[in-house]
């Protein structure tokens, strides 16, 4: 500032003195002044020059303020009324400066309104942090993580993961880009791949980055289940596949022409060909629940009227074994929110178990309870069998995939190992409950609880 203002003196001030300055040295050395007389011409020269731009200065600075005065809302040339002549010379420029200086603030608010209209529209949660790692701006989908926003905060206030925290400062440190995956446990657990970019030079509510968050749970679960299939399908296939082929080899050689063992050997083919047709049913069933689990189903179902049409399903295979299903539902059991085909999986892979492991000429039971009041209030399906019960230890693991206590016993009953692992999915789904009780020698009582409709609804 202070160059600036050395500048404009020397340009304003001492270039019209000088050569006023220099005459009166010509003079003092020719002798027709003295140099007294010469410093007080000098000096009176000076002061001319700088009362006529202090003049000049203050009468221009005025012309500015009458005429930018005169400018209002929407002012334009003509509508200004009387002015003087000075400033009625400044006022056109005054006005284009007025002029270029509202396109601008136009443009800078167009643009802004756009980011913040883009950001608002993405699907996908976008957040932008400042340089303390705060957030500053969120759109709409990414309430559902971090909440509504207010006031700025940290962002580990929102999203409490260490690797995405590390990457966030990583960024705001210096990197260009980073990508996280990361998972989330509430209300059900899914994965998420975070992308955060820098922001380098003017950005929307000072943000230093750009955090968005793309939900890959069922890429996750496509790959899982990819891989369980290999890992674990391929061997329960592999056994009936082999009998399937030895069988058929022995058709087409020794026992081409004797038919007791060809009706033999086609029953077990029989039995083998729909243990792995029911595998198969078992694992796409399953692939198709842990696809949708992460969505709530939004249904009312009456379960007295789901859990008897299951019973009556399996009446006759109970006869076989000498079973009786036994129902005890009290009236005005309370609707459940919930799919009503995918809870009748539920209940035939719990009664089928029941009747399957239960002893013979015994009952399965199923009862109803309700717990909890108000928005709290759920209901209770348990199934009882009396069969042999299941050692401690293995409980934790009951509803892992092809999980069975009695490997030898479950093929022999026809199981895939998958039915339990079906009911917990189904059941984490309707955001329930699986209680698991068993007593070695005395039987096993698994208990599904459900969120009752009309506590969802009045909540």
């Amino acid at each position: 500032m202070w160059r600036q203002w050395i500048g404009w003196t020397a340009t304003r001030i001492v270039l019209p003195w000088l050569p006023g300055a220099v005459l009166c040295l010509y003079l003092v050395a020719t002798g027709a002044i003295g140099v007294r007389t010469a410093i007080v011409a000098a000096a009176a020269l000076l002061a001319v020059i700088l009362g006529i731009i202090v003049a000049t200065s203050r009468w221009i600075a005025a012309a500015v303020w009458e005429a930018t005065a005169a400018l209002g809302p929407g002012a334009a040339e003509g509508e200004a009324g009387w002015l003087s002549p000075a400033a009625e010379a400044a006022r056109p420029a005054v006005l284009r400066l007025d002029r270029a200086w509202r396109e601008h603030a136009q443009a800078a608010a167009a643009r802004l309104a756009a980011a913040e209209g883009v950001i608002a529209a993405a699907p996908d949660p976008l957040i932008l942090i400042d340089r303390q790692r705060r957030i500053v701006s969120a759109n709409a989908a990414s309430a559902e993580f971090i909440g509504a926003g207010g006031e700025p905060r940290d962002l580990a206030s929102a999203l409490r993961n260490p690797p995405l925290l590390a990457a966030a400062d990583a960024v705001l440190g210096g990197e260009v880009e980073r990508s996280v995956e990361f998972r989330v446990s509430v209300p059900v657990e899914r994965v998420l791949r975070a992308h955060l970019a820098r922001l380098d030079g003017a950005a929307l509510d000072r943000a230093a980055a750009i955090l968005s968050l793309h939900d890959v749970t069922e890429l996750k679960r496509s790959e899982q289940l990819r891989g369980d299939f290999v890992a674990n399908a391929g061997h329960e296939l592999k056994t009936p596949l082999a009998a399937l082929i030895g069988f058929i080899e022995t058709l087409q050689g020794p026992a081409r022409d004797d038919p007791a063992a060809r009706a033999r050997f086609l029953a077990i083919m029989d039995e083998q060909a729909r243990r792995m047709a029911r595998l198969v049913d078992d694992l796409l069933s399953l692939s198709r629940i842990e696809l949708n689990e992460h969505v709530a189903p939004t249904g009312r179902v009456a379960l007295p009227a789901v859990i008897e049409a299951v019973a009556r399903s399996l009446e006759l295979r109970a006869g076989a074994r000498g079973v009786r299903i036994a129902r005890d539902l009290p009236a005005g059991l309370p609707e459940v929110i919930g799919d009503a085909d995918e809870l009748a999986q539920v209940f035939q892979n719990l009664l089928d178990n029941a009747v399957k492991y239960g002893r013979r000429e015994s009952d399965v039971d199923v009862r109803a309870a309700i717990a909890g009041n108000g928005a709290a209030q759920q209901v209770g399906i348990a199934v009882a069998d009396c069969g042999e019960g299941i050692a401690a230890e293995h409980l934790p693991r009951l509803t892992e995939r092809f999980y069975r206590v009695d490997n030898a016993r479950s093929r022999e009953l026809g199981g895939t190992g998958l039915g339990l692992a079906i009911v917990k999915h189904i059941v984490n789904r309707h955001r329930g409950r699986l209680d698991i009780a068993s007593t070695p020698g005395q039987g096993s009582t698994f208990t599904v609880w459900l969120r009752a409709a009309g506590a969802v609804t009045n909540s």
